[in-house]
């Protein structure tokens, strides 16, 4: 049994990779693979939540 993501199905995303082919052609495709794991990854560090930074409390004499 082939497992399914969603709506992409293992048949679907061979079309897709072929009509991809067609239209940018063999040179291109690694250029754009880079690029969209490139945005990915920018995406991912942009909405990561940054842990807060320990405060630290000062003590201060008053005279």
């Amino acid at each position: 049994m082939l497992t399914t993501f969603g709506f992409v199905t293992p048949m679907t995303a061979g079309i897709i990779l072929v009509i991809a082919l067609v239209i940018f052609g063999p040179g291109k495709l690694p250029d754009l693979g880079k690029a969209l794991g490139k945005g990915i990854k920018e995406f991912k560090s942009a909405t990561e939540d940054d842990k807060p930074e320990e405060v630290k409390t000062v003590k201060v004499d008053k005279e």
